[in-house]
């Protein structure tokens, strides 16, 4: 497994926006990215997100070399797999093939930022409950292949009782503290963190008492 942080340099003076939601974004008529998922648009700029989200960090999860057999023979290229997130309940994962490495990452870097979801926070342990986003709200599961991975809440100043991968996406969606658990083949580093990152996102598909307040 190969992590490195690399830092995100993206001019937007020079972006032309070539969607609604980009033209919309560029002339202030949306300001946050909460606007874009309350109202259901879909990211399909990646200027969209950094220009809603300028802290936003990047991690390489991994770095495989893949082969496909081609009728000349024997196509190497790389793939790569980078995670995006601005540790305050935004994340995002994607990949990327290429036949060099700095454009592999390029590539997925771009994917993870069309693929970025909000993550809920919270405070869902019974052994904290001082009610600070800094855990997960509830029990979550996530699924990818022969992976599954379980969230659970855990008390203030426990810290991120994962592995690897794992502790790198849920800090870059702002988790602080948990426990994990995982089944299957948990070596295989792809599903792995796409498993974490299927179980972030549904932390919005159940619908807490705070919500009815909010509706």
């Amino acid at each position: 497994m190969s992590t490195r942080r690399r830092r995100t340099t993206v001019n937007l003076e020079e972006w032309v926006p070539k969607t609604r939601l980009g033209k919309m974004i560029q002339e202030g008529r949306i300001t946050s990215i909460e606007e874009i998922f309350t109202e259901g648009y879909q990211i399909r700029e990646p200027q969209i997100v950094d220009a809603l989200l300028p802290d936003m960090q990047e991690e390489v999860i991994n770095i495989n070399l893949v082969q496909k057999q081609t009728d000349a023979g024997e196509k190497s290229r790389f793939k790569a797999i980078v995670a995006v997130g601005n540790k305050e309940g935004y994340v995002g994962l994607g990949s990327g093939k290429a036949t060099q490495v700095r454009t592999a990452i390029e590539k997925a870097a771009i994917d993870a930022r069309l693929n970025i979801v909000p993550v809920r926070r919270g405070c869902g342990s019974w052994e904290c409950g001082c009610g600070r986003p800094h855990s997960v709200p509830f029990q979550v599961e996530g699924k990818c292949g022969g992976v599954r991975v379980v969230i659970i809440p855990g008390p203030r100043g426990l810290g991120l009782v994962a592995g690897e991968v794992a502790k790198v996406i849920l800090g870059l969606a702002g988790i602080k503290d948990c426990w994990t658990r995982s089944y299957g083949s948990t070596r295989t580093i792809p599903s792995f963190a796409y498993a974490v990152f299927d179980a972030l996102k549904k932390t919005y598909t159940l619908i807490t008492p705070v919500d009815w307040v909010r509706h």
